[in-house]
């Protein structure tokens, strides 16, 4: 299926969101999820599908000092 990631059109077979940040390897990292302009917590990764066309981003919390 045809998504939008972080503005960029790309093809997955992700069904749920906590199957595509797994895909991108974030699992046990610090991010934040959006789906269509709504944040989405990570208790709902898991049951929040994606569809055709859906616009995700998704941001790194990056620490530093």
């Amino acid at each position: 299926m045809h998504i939008y990631l972080n503005g960029e059109p790309q093809q997955t077979a992700c069904r749920n969101l906590l199957e595509l940040i797994q895909d991108l390897a974030l699992e046990g990292k610090r991010f934040a999820v959006e789906k269509n302009e709504m944040i989405i917590p990570k208790s709902r990764l898991a049951q929040t599908a994606i569809c055709d066309e859906d616009r995700i981003e998704i941001i790194h919390a990056v620490g530093g000092g």
